[in-house]
């Protein structure tokens, strides 16, 4: 991919004054790229590494460079990441990694060229092999696994709003549709695209555009959740459009570049 997915030297114009800047936003984009590709990518081979890192490495060559402890990986992803399957961790850091899965970090990082040609197929075999847990009965659940017990509590302020698989800890947001549906559509898996879209359009008019859904699934309107919602609505006018005009995604800058 190059570097032209990103559009950063855009808001620099080409001229002789700017180009050692364009040359330096350039390699700090290749950068970028390069370092989340490797470091935030998770599936069954890097969770394999990770689990036999060694502790208090220093230098160049380490292959631990975070220090991340082989002891900070939760139970959960072990069982639940399919051998084929992957996504970009939700956050890293020395230490330790946050292994929850975040939707729209993730399909956003196919839609505009972050993920390689590899990465962006494993991602979608995630959400084939899970789909219960990623899209449940309405498109499609915002994080995964949600924050329960005390950590709820702690990370969201008690926020009521926010207990577990609802909100943001696990709700199911309409409008990650469209977000959903371009990344499929990328990764040539259309069939995963259609589905995703025929949820949602049998459910949101219905329930007259809820801004969420509750539960584990997805299955109940969101408690707090507000109705008539713009961007509910947009979400499936925009999936629909991809849907009908797949040439469109190339509306989003990286569209037209090699995701290798």
């Amino acid at each position: 991919m190059g570097p032209e997915a990103y559009r950063t030297r855009r808001l620099l114009e080409r001229t002789r004054d700017n180009q050692p800047l364009r040359e330096r936003a350039s390699a700090r984009e290749r950068a970028l790229r390069d370092y989340v590709r490797a470091r935030y990518w998770v599936d069954a081979e890097r969770l394999s590494q990770i689990h036999r890192f060694r502790t208090e490495e220093f230098g160049s060559k380490s292959l631990n460079s975070l220090n991340i402890h082989p002891d900070s990986i939760p139970s959960w992803v072990t069982e639940w990441l399919p051998d084929n399957a992957g996504y970009f961790a939700g956050n890293l850091g020395p230490g330790r990694i946050d292994f929850r899965f975040f939707a729209l970090g993730n399909l956003l990082a196919v839609v505009f060229g972050l993920a390689t040609r590899t990465q962006a197929r494993a991602l979608l075999d995630l959400y084939q092999e899970r789909w219960d847990d990623l899209v449940g009965a309405v498109p499609a659940i915002i994080c995964f696994p949600a924050a329960e017990d005390e950590q709820w509590r702690c990370l969201t302020g008690s926020d009521p709003k926010n207990r577990p698989w609802s909100y943001h800890n696990g709700g199911n947001w309409p409008v990650l549709l469209w977000p959903l549906v371009a990344a499929a559509l990328r990764a040539d898996r259309r069939e995963l695209a259609e589905r995703a879209y025929g949820l949602a359009e049998s459910r949101c008019p219905a329930d007259d555009w809820p801004e969420y859904y509750d539960g584990r699934r997805g299955r109940l309107l969101g408690r707090f959740a507000n109705l008539e919602q713009v961007w509910t609505a947009a979400g499936l006018l925009v999936a629909r459009q991809l849907l009908d005009r797949p040439e469109s995604i190339k509306w989003f800058p990286g569209s037209s570049s090699s995701l290798d």
